[in-house]
């Protein structure tokens, strides 16, 4: 009898831990949760958070090629093959100018360099002509600078450190067409590049874009000297 009992009171306990076992693997390991759509999440969101006012209009919050892939990539580099094309796609945005004129005057390009208004909401006019460049919120431009933004190298001795003594030199040559689309579409050369599409985003007319030129490369300007 005790030995039928024991047996008995043995089984049960083991039903129960067996039980227990089972409840705490449950505990442990819930249902998976239905996948998230994040991007459509963030999607909502900016559609819900901005509306159009005055000349900045929503259509700002749609990412081209270039940009949905950079921001997928979160900060790492593209795949050779996307980065490749998407750098030929910029390229072939670039345009010379319609004058030939690719040098303006540095003293009107150095007041645009420092005056970063422009494309605002209170701004009365998206014409080109009515923004500046904004290069000192990136770039030191001249040693004297006390107040300039990092996200981009110092353009201290732009001209001077590629051998432009000379605008009309074969030199010089090469280093103006690069430097003209450069500004005028950066991804050309990095497809995930911050800057500004200047030229290829209509920011800057033709004749803002010579007249930063000739800042960066005019030896009397004070980015040279």
């Amino acid at each position: 009898m005790m030995t039928r009992h024991l047996t008995r009171v043995g089984t049960a306990a083991a039903v129960a831990a067996v039980a227990a076992a089972a409840a705490l693997v449950g505990c442990a390991a819930p249902a998976a949760a239905p996948a998230t759509d994040h991007d459509a999440e963030l999607a909502a969101m900016m559609k819900a958070s901005f509306h159009d006012r005055g000349i900045a209009t929503v259509d700002r919050l749609v990412q081209d090629d270039s940009d949905a892939a950079c921001s997928k990539a979160m900060g790492a580099p593209l795949p050779a093959a996307l980065a490749a094309r998407l750098q030929q796609e910029a390229a072939a945005t670039v345009r010379p100018p319609a004058d030939g004129r690719y040098i303006g005057d540095w003293r009107v390009g150095e007041k645009l360099a420092q005056n970063g208004r422009g494309m605002t909401w209170t701004d009365k006019s998206a014409a080109p002509s009515a923004n500046g460049a904004n290069c000192y919120n990136c770039h030191q431009l001249a040693p004297q600078e006390i107040s300039y933004g990092t996200l981009g190298p110092s353009l201290y001795g732009y001209g001077r450190l590629r051998g432009v003594t000379d605008l009309a030199s074969p030199t010089a040559k090469a280093v103006i067409e690069y430097t003209w689309a450069k500004l005028y579409n950066a991804k050309a050369y990095n497809a995930c590049s911050g800057m500004p599409r200047f030229g290829a985003h209509h920011l800057l007319d033709d004749r803002q874009l010579a007249d930063v030129m000739a800042l960066l490369l005019d030896p009397q300007s004070p980015v040279n000297r």
